[in-house]
């Protein structure tokens, strides 16, 4: 077969067969995927991959045998990759005999997947994550580092907070960059492909909601590279710890309310700060987001409930998953606003989601996991969205201020002083 590409020798060799069949097939899939969007070249990667298939699914069998096979031949990444969060956690997301029995259908072959997960590569059993690069996880990308990743909120992080560079991947096409350690260079790996295209203009009164402003964005651009201007007025200049959790669920809603892979931010980002406004594209497009741009967002959000008037029966915090800064701040807001309505528990049941790591090295605090599990509140590593997956789950009532879990379940966002509000009264 005649590639485009342009090819190293040992490239050649490996597609020509010549270190195996197995290896001849991953290199032919990352080439053609590559050849698909015009790549001229692989380049090599700078770091692990990040896995976007972390649940077993039985309908994925072609998956399945595809690592039975790797695992037969002796293939595996090239450096230690994590993986997207697990599905199931019943000891702190209780599920029903109802509710386990589709959970076991649906995520039937989880414990056979990960074996499988453990042999081609995987760092190790809590790397379980969609905040990989999270300090506590440790899947953390330099600036410039060329990555194949494929999880959204993940690869808009890394590209737009860290300046890594990767694509947008496929779902198995980011396994087989990291057994070849190799990535085809198109889109977001050259400089030409992280121009922006649009000029965002943040002109509200106060910092506007990351989840909402995300999604505006996300809206708006859909796929494009915006530049936003008038964060720093609210975030100040730089990368902080705030602005970091803050530009995470923003990103994480406008590449689930829209495909962003990329944003820039004046005076906070790294290519922004310098690069500044060299980074928009001639002929660049503006928006403007102001308080009422907002308002009217917010109300365009749908109601999937069967019951607009009922009671809320669950609450899901962490979509994208939250760092300890952020599992810190909620146990404050949650204590306090209990302590202001005289009360000792929340009367909705509530869920922070973190990764793994970041839980147990919050559980090293025994006053501050003690505060929060007097509270009622439940802390879990599993991905909200593959609970909300469950048919039988999506049918209640259930509230969350993550725009990535709105979009993609029938879960109803509320912003964080109304979650807080609702999780205290019971209503």
């Amino acid at each position: 077969m005649k590639y485009k590409m342009e090819l190293t020798q040992e490239e050649r060799e490996i597609l020509e067969g010549k270190h195996g069949e197995t290896l001849q097939k991953v290199m032919k899939s990352v080439v053609l995927y590559g050849e698909t969007f015009g790549a001229r070249r692989l380049v090599n990667l700078d770091g692990p991959v990040h896995l976007v298939t972390s649940f077993g699914i039985p309908i994925l069998e072609p998956v399945f045998d595809m690592m039975d096979e790797l695992i037969r031949n002796g293939l595996e990444t090239e450096k230690k990759f994590t993986v997207d969060p697990r599905p199931l956690d019943y000891e702190n997301v209780k599920a029903n005999l109802i509710q386990k029995f589709v959970f076991k259908i649906m995520y039937g072959k989880q414990k056979e997947y990960e074996e499988q997960l453990k042999a081609v590569g995987l760092k190790d059993d809590k790397a379980f994550t969609c905040a990989c690069y999270l300090p506590e996880v440790g899947n953390i990308p330099k600036k410039g580092d060329v990555l194949a990743w494929a999880e959204s909120s993940a690869v808009v992080y890394a590209n737009s907070v860290l300046g890594a560079r990767t694509n947008r991947n496929s779902g198995i096409i980011e396994l087989l960059s990291g057994i070849i350690g190799k990535t085809p260079e198109f889109g977001l790996l050259t400089d030409e492909g992280r121009m922006a295209t649009w000029l965002i203009e943040v002109k509200t009164s106060r910092l506007p909601n990351a989840q909402v402003l995300g999604s505006a964005i996300g809206m708006k651009v859909v796929e494009d590279v915006p530049y936003i201007v008038g964060l720093d007025r609210f975030l100040g200049e730089g990368i902080s710890d705030d602005t970091s959790d803050y530009l995470k669920d923003m990103g994480a809603a406008s590449a689930s309310n829209g495909a962003v892979g990329l944003y820039h931010v004046e005076n906070i980002t790294p290519e922004a700060v310098e690069k500044g406004r060299e980074l928009l594209k001639e002929g660049y497009k503006t928006y403007v987001i102001d308080d009422a741009e907002i308002d009217r967002i917010i109300k365009s959000y749908p109601v999937m409930w069967k019951n607009e008037n009922a009671k809320p029966r669950l609450c899901f915090i962490g979509c994208p998953h939250l760092s300890l800064n952020q599992l810190y701040d909620w146990t404050d807001k949650i204590s306090r606003e209990l302590q202001k309505k005289g009360q000792s528990k929340v009367k909705i049941r509530t869920i922070l989601s973190a990764p793994p790591d970041v839980i147990e090295k919050f559980k090293k605090d025994n006053r501050a996991y003690e505060r929060l599990m007097s509270t009622g509140t439940k802390l879990t590593y599993i991905c909200p969205l593959m609970y909300m997956n469950n048919p039988i789950c999506s049918k209640q009532p259930v509230i969350t201020n993550s725009n990535k879990l709105r979009t993609y379940t029938t879960s109803r966002f509320y912003l964080d002083d109304e979650i807080l509000e609702k999780i205290v009264k019971g209503y």
